[in-house]
């Protein structure tokens, strides 16, 4: 009795790797991340970073990170230069800084709450919040750096494209009013363009978060919390997905947009944009949830979601999504009660 009650006072110790291992660990997370900053795969970056930071200690993420930024940064250099370079080029030194103070330092941020196993849906807000910031810094940096701005770049490219479109659809005999429309709507969605950074954002932290949660070693990480006595829950399955709900409290001033005007118009319509995207990805996690409860194999998991394809396609899967998103803060969709149930056996 003594010899077992020893044992659970005696701390778990992590094994300790070898220094060299350690750095040529590093050192090849580095690389990987300098590969994703100029690739299509840097969707995966946060999740290299919690990958990372979950198999040594925070002060190597922060080592790799700094390899995977200057190896992007020289690369970056070098194709920049040369006769044609110019606003091209700047835009993409901006490029590579957003996806640095963006997406990378944001996910370094939220590191230990990957590593407490906090909610899903309340990381996935704090990273936003920091790369909010982090776009910030990169515009503001930009401007005094380069006396260009990323933003009004992104704007101008942006009404050419939307002129093009208009263009070519005038071009093809559609009616003057429906042209009209389409040009209104564009100018809306070019004024929303903060909120449709961050909307990458979150895809970005949702595909690693999902992604991160099956991989090795995050389950060793679970593992060695077992034996810790620490309890362990699988948070980051895109079923899991819920948002803080202190969020409706955005959505509300979102929704003030047709009342404001000017600035104060546009702050509210991107902030609009935003958490309805949000409350969206949550009706798709209440959705994804529904099939694992109903015990959906492979073919009934496929028909599902070719159902919600063809419903996306008439729109009508998007607005019941984003209603059953913003709706869950009030009933528990993935439950069936109402949160404030007086249950005592309802998980929380």
């Amino acid at each position: 009795m003594i010899a077992t009650s020893s044992l659970q006072q005696d701390p778990v110790t992590i094994p300790v790797r070898p220094f060299g291992p350690v750095v040529r660990s590093v050192a090849g997370y580095g690389l990987l991340l300098a590969l994703m900053f100029i690739s299509p795969l840097f969707v995966f970056v946060p999740a290299a970073i919690f990958h990372c930071g979950i198999r040594h200690r925070r002060w190597a993420t922060v080592g790799a990170l700094a390899i995977g930024t200057a190896l992007a940064g020289l690369l970056a250099l070098q194709t920049g230069r040369g006769p044609a370079a110019g606003t091209d080029a700047l835009m993409g030194y901006s490029y590579l800084a957003a996806l640095v103070l963006a997406v990378a330092i944001p996910a370094l941020l939220v590191l230990p709450m990957v590593e407490r196993s906090e909610a899903f849906g309340r990381v996935l807000v704090t990273a936003l919040l920091a790369s909010l910031v982090g776009l910030a810094v990169t515009e503001l940096g930009t401007q005094l750096i380069t006396g260009i701005s990323p933003y009004r770049e992104q704007v101008v490219r942006a009404h050419q494209t939307a002129a093009k479109f208009v263009t070519t659809y005038k071009e093809a005999g559609m009616p003057s009013d429906a042209v009209g429309t389409l040009g209104r709507w564009m100018d809306v969605g070019i004024s929303c363009l903060p909120g449709f950074f961050l909307i990458d954002v979150a895809l970005v932290f949702v595909l690693s978060l999902v992604m991160f949660g099956r991989v090795k070693a995050w389950r060793q990480f679970v593992t060695t919390r077992e034996a810790a006595g620490a309890a362990t829950t699988t948070p980051y399955l895109f079923r899991n997905l819920s948002l803080p709900e202190w969020l409706l409290f955005a959505f509300v001033i979102g929704g003030m947009t047709p009342l404001a005007t000017g600035i104060l118009q546009k702050v509210a319509a991107n902030v609009l944009a935003i958490v309805v995207f949000l409350y969206l990805l949550q009706g798709l996690a209440i959705f994804r949830s529904l099939l694992v409860a109903v015990g959906a194999g492979f073919m009934g998991v496929m028909f599902g979601y070719l159902v919600l394809a063809f419903l996306t396609i008439t729109g009508i899967a998007p607005l019941l999504l984003s209603i059953a998103g913003l709706f869950d803060s009030f009933f528990d969709f993935r439950h069936f009660r109402r949160k404030d149930h007086s249950d005592e056996s309802h998980p929380h």
